[in-house]
């Protein structure tokens, strides 16, 4: 056939309806669905010698970065779905089809929940010392109480997660940045109408947050008031529950945390931990005023608080080497004490009341 010639076809569109068109040189137009296809110099590749084209099965490309099709089977034949969002559990593959998660959590995934589940913790045992005070006894219930919380609350959160009843959860495997904040992400391709697409790209990373943050709350309201009730008799009546009323503030705080930086954390919380470690142990030694290792083994607590710090290191370096060669990375745990040993060695020179003395005598 002529190249230049031509030639007419009848074309199946991705709905079942068919409609006529005249194929040129290089391109054709159709005005339902709209669309735009190369065919390349000729267009005798699907021609026969009577000057009919095959039928050819056209559908538009599924735009934006998370949007995909559902795929489905009609009498044993594959067919997909408009372009649009995935459902609970699914995300996009490369070919823009909606998979479902069937995946297991990579040690990074653990490590990140993990300290998403220590944030709470943390901050009930912080208030907690800060409101006891040193006369009180009630101190150490409350820790183990708040302990068995967050303990309870995570094994509950994993149970209804999916699969139900199992420790175990599928997930979608974390790719970029970008699939925590799929909401940014929506096509529009006339600048006028939006397809949405948002869906959770990271399942269930983003969501399991709030679901164990839920159950700590619930069950904070359920135990922590009776037992504070019963034995926190050196409080005052306002102070003691001021612990309880710390953390309605601050489960709000971290729900907006993981709500809007969900993903930096999940980049950036190994360094988060490392650096906050280190910041509290010198300033609790520095405001316990430990300046040798006799003046450490005074008290069991500063042990406890030494010992939990280094607890914290050690995640932290593990959560940045992620164990990958475990000969190569298991020494780094090795560094753990080495922030205390040296802040007890040099502790006695930057004692400010002799650097004021040596300065008064012209030192």
């Amino acid at each position: 056939m002529n190249n230049t010639k031509a030639c007419e076809a009848e074309v199946t569109l991705d709905r079942g309806s068919s409609s006529r068109a005249l194929i040129g040189r290089s391109l054709f137009r159709l005005s339902r669905p709209r669309v735009l296809l190369f065919l390349g110099p000729v267009c005798e590749a699907n021609m026969d010698w009577s000057g009919r084209m095959d039928a050819v099965d056209i559908q538009p490309d599924c735009l934006g970065l998370y949007c995909g099709r559902i795929m489905g089977i009609v009498n044993g034949t594959e067919v997909h779905g408009d372009c649009g969002v995935c459902p609970r559990g699914q995300r996009t593959d490369a070919r823009k089809i909606c998979r479902e998660c069937t995946g297991s959590p990579e040690r990074y995934d653990w490590l990140y929940l993990g300290f998403m589940a220590m944030l709470p913790l943390i901050l009930h045992w912080f208030f907690i010392e800060w409101y006891s005070g040193k006369k009180s006894s009630s101190a150490l219930f409350q820790h183990i109480t708040a302990l068995i919380e967050c303990s309870v609350a995570a094994i509950v959160t994993l149970l209804v997660s999916d699969p139900m009843g199992s420790l175990q959860i599928r997930s979608c495997k974390v790719v970029m940045l970008s699939d925590w904040y799929t909401m940014l992400y929506n096509p529009s391709p006339d600048y006028v109408t939006t397809i949405h697409c948002t869906h959770e790209a990271v399942y269930p990373l983003y969501t399991i947050v709030f679901i164990y943050y839920a159950f700590c709350l619930v069950l904070m309201m359920l135990l922590r008031p009776l037992l504070v009730k019963k034995i926190a008799c050196g409080l005052g009546k306002s102070d003691r529950f001021k612990s309880i009323y710390a953390a309605l503030y601050f489960f709000p705080v971290l729900t907006l945390l993981q709500a809007v930086g969900g993903g930096l954390l999940y980049y950036a919380f190994p360094y988060i931990i490392i650096v906050a470690s280190l910041v509290t142990l010198v300033v609790y030694l520095s405001a316990s005023e430990v300046e040798t290792f006799k003046d450490l083994l005074v008290r069991k607590k500063r042990l406890i608080v030494l010992f939990s710090h280094w607890l914290l290191h050690a995640y932290g370096i593990i959560s940045i080497s992620k164990l990958n060669n475990i000969y190569q990375d298991l020494p780094l745990l090795a560094l753990v004490p080495a922030p205390a040993l040296f802040y007890l060695l040099t502790a006695k020179y930057t004692e400010p009341s002799r650097i004021l003395s040596e300065g008064a005598n012209g030192r």
